[in-house]
């Protein structure tokens, strides 16, 4: 390279040297020089265009990349953000299940959890011909407690009558707030003979509640309607057995267990 400049110089100074301006081959070396000089200048813009073309694709290159990358990592927020959110959902759908199948005060079964636990062992019973027994049992004079107490005194009184309930029953059966101060039992695969053994457990833990107020005990009694579902009928049938059941029990005195068989 530094050849090529001092040859340029060289050929710079014979044209401009005086002694030279009349020689005959002055003007081929000057159009010579004059077409190496273009060709070195058009090679010259060639590189830089070259050189920028190269420079602009490569930017070109890199920023569709990083706008690659940028939506991958975008879309993958999106799918983090779209699992968590269906996980969300399908926590709050059990929440709501959950909720709509359970008693707001007492935290038991509600009648839309009982009737659908009725409508499964009623089909159960007819598949395996192994039946259920069903309660009903309603606290004992509740008006009076809420005509005397207050409603509030009310509600406690319904969620400890709950938790003996809970507390006295196998794992396997259910028991339900059926409305107002009436409650459900379902005994799945027992016959009426079986049931007298949870009935009377369960009696006995309603009667031991008692809430003291203020310098007062409030103590409680139910009554309770038992029965064993007929394999065959509807479950509305079986409950129609127990309601009368229950009937006979509060005109009977109150405070008892009525046990009525089908048939």
């Amino acid at each position: 390279m530094s050849g090529e400049r001092e040859l340029g110089a060289l050929v710079e100074r014979l044209l401009a040297d005086p002694q030279y301006r009349d020689h005959p081959l002055r003007e081929a070396l000057l159009l010579v020089y004059q077409h190496s000089t273009d060709q070195l200048n058009h090679l010259e813009r060639i590189t830089r265009i070259s050189d920028g073309f190269q420079s602009m694709t490569r930017e070109q290159h890199s920023t569709l990349s990083e706008r690659y990358d940028q939506q991958l990592r975008r879309l993958r927020k999106i799918l983090r953000i779209s699992d968590r959110y269906q996980v969300m959902m399908a926590d709050l759908n059990d929440a709501l299940r959950i909720a709509s199948m359970h008693d707001p005060l007492t935290g038991i079964g509600n009648r839309r959890l009982i009737t659908e636990r009725l409508q499964e062992e009623s089909d159960r019973a007819r598949r395996n011909g192994k039946s259920y027994a069903l309660v009903i049992l309603d606290a004992d004079n509740f008006k009076q407690v809420n005509d005397t107490w207050g409603h509030n005194i009310g509600d406690r009184v319904l969620v400890e009558i709950s938790r003996a309930m809970k507390g006295a029953i196998r794992e396997c059966d259910l028991c339900g707030r059926w409305g107002g101060e009436e409650f459900l039992l379902l005994l799945p695969e027992t016959s009426l003979d079986d049931a007298r053994i949870v009935v009377e457990r369960v009696h006995e833990a309603v009667c031991a509640v008692s809430m003291g107020i203020g310098a007062e005990v409030l103590s409680v009694t139910a009554s309770f309607g038992v029965t064993e579902h007929l394999i065959g009928e509807h479950y509305m049938q079986t409950i129609g057995r127990a309601d009368a059941a229950l009937l006979d029990a509060k005109s009977g005195g109150r405070n008892r267990c009525v046990f009525a068989r089908g048939g």
